[in-house]
């Protein structure tokens, strides 16, 4: 009679608040953010919850993101259970652990809620390694030079990296050795190892390694969630799954009497305002424009008509974040956006920087994907006499998209 198959659970660690990868106030924590039209620990469930050879999956979560994680599950919920994780990371493990130890399997595969990309073979070698040994961790080769640098930045060594790793998740053990050197760690009160294959060495468990992935990345910044975002949509069996459009969006608004203007979100000492029944940015006004050009979604005025009252004297910040919402709604992300202004004055150099901020924070999207440049039409025609203020846009973006490109 052939012998019963292993029963391999998994543990998502997702209790975590780090900041890194906030953008604009009030976002959710990392692995509640959207890459692919999907939040980043629904992308790491599915990875093991579609696995053939894994049985139960847990999640342990910040006990306040309940309804967070209820909200993003979609058609998995009820395919994996959640626990309430603790105030470090090794205390949010072991909850997991107690709340696996009922079901008692054979082996658990501890994962960080935000490594979506991890694929199934690495999961299976995991495993099986750990079934083998008793304790796995996915790692890859260190290939930088290493330096080793004093308080003040200076290098006071160069590190030999022969024979070092850096560590990876999942990192997979068989449960009974992992929960007994878990609990031990916690009645020494020693509660903040950085990872569960140092609980384990702690304990006296040999940790054996599995070649990890380099593509096995952990989502820490905004500028890695962006770049994961493409990288989905980019993905695909024979064809795109991102499909790359450019918008165009020009803009015209005139002097009146007034003491500052609005440019890029920004509010700029001069001699006049700006005309028009908003805030009159014309900058942010050709942004929204071509982002909504981009995924040909009308113009700024079908969106907000001049004619109704409600968007008189608002500002335009409300137009560019509407704009940036619908690429969002349509499982896009903004690649990069791209704005000249048109004045003899004022001077926009001063202000760059700060209109880069606000296009950024309007847009949820990193600094250096905004460019902001100025120039003028050397005393020609209108914005040459100083009678107004144009501006000129472009945006890129990557759609999600079941097309066939190939045919």
């Amino acid at each position: 009679m052939p012998a019963a198959a292993p029963n391999i659970a998994a543990l998502i660690v997702a209790a975590g608040r780090g900041t890194r990868a906030r953008g604009q106030a009030g976002d959710p924590p990392k692995q509640y953010r959207k890459i692919g039209g999907e939040a980043v620990i629904i992308h790491t469930l599915r990875r093991f919850i579609d696995h053939d050879d894994l049985g139960p999956v847990v999640a342990v979560i910040h006990p306040d993101d309940q309804a967070a994680l209820a909200a993003a599950a979609g058609d998995i919920a009820g395919r994996f259970r959640t626990v309430g994780g603790g105030r470090t990371r090794q205390l949010s493990v072991l909850a997991g652990l107690e709340a696996l130890a009922e079901a008692a399997p054979d082996i658990v595969l501890i994962h960080d809620g935000v490594r979506p990309f991890l694929s199934d073979d690495l999961i299976t070698r995991a495993a099986a390694t750990a079934l083998e040994t008793g304790a796995a961790l996915a790692a890859t080769p260190v290939t930088d030079t290493l330096k080793r640098a004093d308080a003040n930045g200076r290098i006071s060594d160069t590190v030999g990296r022969e024979g070092l790793w850096a560590a990876q998740t999942p990192q997979a053990f068989r449960f009974d050795l992992i929960l007994a050197a878990h609990r031990a760690a916690n009645a020494a009160g020693l509660v903040d190892f950085t990872d569960d294959a140092a609980v384990a060495e702690w304990h006296g468990v040999q940790v054996t390694i599995v070649e990890g992935e380099r593509g096995n990345t952990k989502l820490t910044t905004k500028e890695d969630l962006d770049m994961a975002d493409v990288r989905l949509m980019r993905a695909g069996a024979g064809r795109p799954a991102a499909e790359i459009r450019t918008g165009f969006g020009y803009d015209v608004h005139g002097f009146a009497p007034g003491t500052s203007v609005m440019l890029g979100g920004v509010e700029i000492a001069h001699d006049y305002a700006l005309s028009g029944h908003s805030d009159a940015d014309v900058a942010l006004h050709a942004l929204t424009d071509a982002v909504l050009g981009a995924i040909a979604a009308g113009d700024i005025g079908s969106h907000f008509p001049p004619s109704d009252p409600e968007w008189r004297g608002a500002p335009s910040e409300r137009f560019l974040a509407h704009a940036a919402d619908l690429v969002s709604d349509r499982g896009g992300t903004i690649l990069n956006l791209d704005v000249t202004l048109i004045c003899e004055a004022p001077k926009i150099g001063p202000h760059r920087a700060a209109m880069r901020t606000e296009i950024a924070r309007i847009c949820g999207i990193s600094e250096d994907r905004i460019s902001v440049k100025a120039t003028t039409t050397e005393g020609l025609g209108f914005t040459g006499r100083r009678e107004g203020i144009a501006a000129q846009a472009v945006a890129t973006v990557a759609l999600a998209t079941d097309e066939d490109f190939s045919r």
